[in-house]
């Protein structure tokens, strides 16, 4: 219990971090889960479709410095965190422990080279 109770305030900082990007910020819906074994946090979000674009931004680069700034917050308290991000506010997001889980992702096929020597 003191783990978490040193834990930072993960959903206000989600929250402080996205709602400036978003045009319909009480669309964000954040769920938080501690794993006290394992010392992880897994963040889902799910939010507003039209909002997709500016939450992502250009290449994705929003994102990825929440993350960032996420990642950084949890190593300070020596915790591992793990974010998860679905369009559809409106339904749950499927809660998946499931680390490195390669389903529905396209299979990478590799063909023979027309260069290969025998």
């Amino acid at each position: 219990m003191s783990e978490l109770a040193s834990a930072p305030n993960y959903v206000g900082l989600i929250r402080f971090l996205l709602e400036p990007f978003m045009e319909a910020p009480d669309t964000l819906r954040i769920h938080a889960e501690f794993s006290p074994a394992t010392s992880r946090i897994w963040i889902r979000l799910a939010f507003a479709g039209e909002d997709k674009g500016r939450v992502y931004g250009r290449g994705g680069r929003n994102l990825q410095a929440i993350r960032a700034v996420l990642k950084a917050a949890a190593q300070a308290t020596g915790q591992q965190i793990y974010l998860d991000v679905y369009g559809d506010h409106k339904s749950e997001p499927k809660i998946n422990n499931h680390e490195g889980d390669r389903r529905g992702r396209p299979h990478r096929r590799s063909y023979p080279s027309s260069r290969r020597q025998s």
